[in-house]
């Protein structure tokens, strides 16, 4: 599959297989995540990888008891580890960082053949507690991964005209 074919299919698994996914394939996942660019290259992340069962249906209760996270082989919490460069002179990029990230991580599952679904409804100070993350660092994001029982339909995105414009910001 090329880049614009992963972006196109890509979908938000919610129903995952209960076979396990290789080490080999999590881990070329993660280095995908670690090849994102980030500013100044600081690289402000940490990916902590959750195989055991009963952490993984704990993090989907953190989740607000979105379970279908523990029935995947695989969860991964996305943290960020330092508090990142500035954009435009008053945010700290942390947050936008480890998203682009997790972007890669997501797409490089899907090319793989494997489903995610990125979260970002969860307690934090639960997600920290379950996966002993200390206190300085942010959890961003949480993402079951496995393989996909079916994929779903594409969702409705907005028309290409209605995102962009030209030289100026017009509504």
């Amino acid at each position: 599959m090329d880049l614009s074919e992963v972006i196109a299919t890509r979908r938000s698994i919610r129903k995952f297989r209960a076979e396990d996914v290789a080490d080999e394939d999590v881990k070329e996942i993660l280095n995908a995540a670690r090849l994102a660019p980030s500013a100044n290259n600081l690289q402000p992340w940490k990916f902590i990888v959750v195989r055991n069962e009963k952490k993984r249906r704990l993090i989907a209760q953190a989740c607000f008891g979105q379970e279908f996270i523990g029935e995947a082989p695989v969860v991964i919490v996305a943290c960020a580890t330092g508090r990142g460069g500035c954009i435009g002179g008053y945010m700290e990029s942390w947050p936008v960082d480890v998203a682009i990230a997790m972007t890669h991580l997501v797409l490089a599952a899907w090319a793989k053949g494997l489903g995610t679904c990125w979260i970002g409804a969860f307690d934090e100070d639960r997600i920290k507690e379950i996966c002993q993350i200390p206190p300085e660092v942010r959890v961003v994001a949480v993402t079951p991964l496995g393989y996909p029982v079916k994929i779903p339909q594409a969702t409705t995105r907005r028309p290409l005209e209605k995102i962009y414009c030209e030289d100026i910001f017009v509504e």
